[in-house]
């Protein structure tokens, strides 16, 4: 990690969870960090928690779900730190929506976020590396297991957001290579992860991992040598059963 210290990482979905984790993990490693979330203030406590690390935090109000605001986030990283070498794409929505007399409004904001949101994010970080001729950078979308698993009855539209960043992924991968880029891109999937977005219910009667588990994988990503790329880390507790996972 050491070859990170005084870069840039921007950080979706900061304000807490796995992007708060994620985002106090790279600045004690010695990063800058940019966390963008809707709750700007919530960063912004989690920065001052983090005053004698090596690294800093910023907290930058953002609803990655629209393109203005997220075009205005990549802007003022710009401005006041240069560019950005590392993006983990964290923000995402999940709801139990039906396909059949689900809330449209609900499909709308987990594909506007989920896939729409991550991409802009993604569009405008690989610009600001080629701006600057950075061809060292490192996207790392935040998936799930849902990514890789067929759906049950619920969750459909979540599970189609999270095949879509599956895809996503891999079709990033292919256009870098196409340009002979050493720029690497990531696909963290995890199963279910104690934060706000599950239930409590299936916290209640189900095996988790802790936002901390996945800030690790991030870490072991990004530590790898350049020439090596993680394609895809999917995360699961030891004793994982499918039958009990929430995805």
């Amino acid at each position: 990690m050491e070859r990170w210290s005084g870069r840039v990482a921007v950080v979706t979905g900061a304000s807490s969870g796995i992007g708060a984790a994620i985002a106090e993990e790279l600045v004690k490693k010695g990063l800058k960090v940019v966390g963008l979330a809707r709750r700007q203030e919530r960063i912004q406590e989690l920065s001052k928690s983090l005053k004698s690390a090596k690294g800093k935090l910023y907290a930058v109000k953002c609803d990655v779900s629209k393109e203005s605001d997220v075009q205005g986030a990549f802007k003022w990283v710009k401005d006041n730190l240069g560019g950005v070498d590392i993006l983990v794409n964290n923000a995402a929505a999940g709801y139990d929506t039906s396909l059949i007399n689900g809330s449209t409004e609900e499909m709308k904001k987990m594909l506007d976020l989920n896939v729409l949101g991550l991409s802009v994010c993604t569009k405008e970080a690989l610009q600001s590396m080629k701006e600057r001729g950075v061809d060292d950078g490192h996207i790392i979308h935040i998936n799930s297991l849902a990514g890789h698993m067929p759906p049950g009855e619920k969750y459909a539209i979540y599970y189609a957001t999270k095949h879509a960043v599956t895809a996503l992924t891999e079709g990033l991968r292919r256009e870098l290579v196409k340009q002979n880029s050493k720029i690497r891109v990531t696909s963290l999937s995890p199963g279910l992860v104690k934060t706000e977005m599950p239930p409590q219910a299936f916290l209640d009667a189900c095996p988790y991992l802790n936002a901390e588990d996945i800030a690790d994988g991030v870490l072991y990503v990004l530590g790898t040598p350049p020439h090596v790329q993680v394609l895809e880390l999917i995360h699961v507790v030891t004793y994982y059963q499918v039958s009990l996972m929430w995805f």
